[in-house]
């Protein structure tokens, strides 16, 4: 078993390989470095959780001294794959798609290194090799390589024949056997890989450049990652968790991560990060014994928010958490406080009330939502729950002035252990 085979089965990211002994040649010590790719379509300006298992393992491959090429699928996202899908999807205009890929690639450059000398990690756009071609020329040179009866056996297809598959989407398959023979072509890749899902579109390659060429290509897919109730991970009520910031707040991200199932923790770590077996086990182990510490949740978070976002926006995910669950704002940053404002629900007061009646803690209490009526107001401040700034008020005749205000603006208030509400003075 060579060195980068070894470390994706340990950490559980092999779910099938094509053509395993080939690979293992290709991947033997000493061997020349292989080319391998990943394809994604664009369908919106953001990648989303979901698409990081793929995009790791290119960067797995990258630290292994191999060269890994992102695939845009421009035009295979005008499209759209049938696999996993129980309905046809929107189709995009090419222009949408060309501002999606735009929007990706900063979020490629924090994954993949586009810059080293010696293996440069490429984004490529099969657009740029699918329009200029004819669709007669596509149905002489690719088409007549695959059989109708041999489609028609794939999971993709055979999942979508109640429900109805259009011939669109039926030709899917046939553009990303196409992809993988031009980058094996043009780019001497011989590596596929992809979600167990996209396994019979990785060998409707491998069987079209054995085709055309008599030569072998591998494909490697990667088991498909769910919640243990059996739903996509990396969904929520609120949809997807993109990678972009303004999709998803980094403080959400990080939470997400924070509140992954503990029956599910390890086998992150294992796949979204690149610690070290020890590393990993001593944290399962640590899991084990004081599961309410959450050490390995804690850790999945940072690093994954680290990876995706950068070291100074999980350290403020991380401060904004601490305040969130009662932690002093001694020291915090404006940027932290950033992350917190996004939260919570925040309203107006006029900046001249300070100091003034209109500006009691039991009248705000009651402003913010947070205590249904001034008496219940007192109430909840004589009981020791309510929180200015994080800071306990023990008086329900408080006022606020000037010297409570955070960054010359806000005020935050909090009731009980989690109800909060920002203030912005103005």
């Amino acid at each position: 078993m060579t060195p980068i085979l070894q470390e994706l089965e340990w950490r559980g990211l092999v779910a099938d390989l094509a053509n395993r002994e080939e690979l293992l040649r290709l991947l033997a010590p000493g061997a020349a470095p292989v080319t391998v790719y990943v394809g994604f379509d664009p369908t919106a300006d953001s990648l989303h959780l979901g698409h990081l298992i793929g995009l790791l393992i290119l960067r797995r491959f990258q630290l292994a001294v191999h060269r890994p090429i992102a695939l845009a699928g421009g035009a295979t996202g005008m499209i759209g794959d049938p696999s996993g899908k129980s309905a046809e999807r929107n189709l995009l205009s090419a222009d949408v798609l060309e501002a999606n890929i735009a929007g990706i690639q900063g979020q490629l450059r924090r994954l993949l290194d586009f810059d080293s000398s010696a293996n440069p990690a490429l984004l490529l756009n099969n657009a740029d090799w699918v329009r200029p071609l004819s669709l007669l020329d596509f149905l002489r040179d690719i088409g007549k390589h695959f059989s109708v009866n041999a489609m028609m056996a794939k999971d993709s297809v055979k999942l979508r024949m109640e429900t109805g598959l259009s011939f669109t989407e039926f030709s899917y398959s046939l553009l990303q056997a196409f992809d993988f023979l031009h980058l094996y072509e043009k780019q001497g890749c011989v590596l596929q890989a992809g979600g167990a899902d996209q396994w019979g579109n990785i060998t409707a390659g491998i069987d079209l450049i054995r085709r055309k060429h008599e030569k072998l290509a591998c494909g490697l897919t990667t088991p498909l990652l769910t919640k243990t109730d059996g739903t996509k991970f990396g969904k929520t009520e609120g949809g997807a968790i993109w990678l972009s910031p303004e999709k998803t707040s980094v403080y959400r991200f990080y939470q997400f991560l924070i509140q992954v199932e503990d029956a599910q923790v390890v086998q992150l770590l294992k796949y979204f990060t690149f610690l070290t077996r020890e590393e990993i086990d001593a944290l399962a182990a640590e899991h084990v014994a004081a599961p309410e510490r959450r050490a390995a949740h804690r850790r999945l978070a940072l690093e994954l928010t680290t990876l995706v976002h950068g070291g100074a926006a999980a350290q403020d995910a991380v401060r904004a958490s601490e305040i969130l669950f009662g932690g002093s704002l001694e020291g915090i940053t404006a940027s932290q406080f950033g992350e917190v404002i996004a939260e919570v629900p925040n309203s107006d007061q006029p900046k001249a009330s300070l100091g003034q009646p209109a500006a009691a803690l039991v009248d705000l209490l009651v402003a913010a939502k947070l205590s249904p009526s001034k008496s219940q107001a007192r109430k909840d401040v004589e009981a020791g729950g309510v929180y200015v700034n994080n800071v306990r008020a023990a008086d329900a005749k408080l006022v606020l002035g000037p010297e409570h205000l955070l960054f010359g603006t806000y005020v935050l208030l909090r009731k009980g252990k989690r109800n909060y509400a920002l203030l912005r003075f103005r």
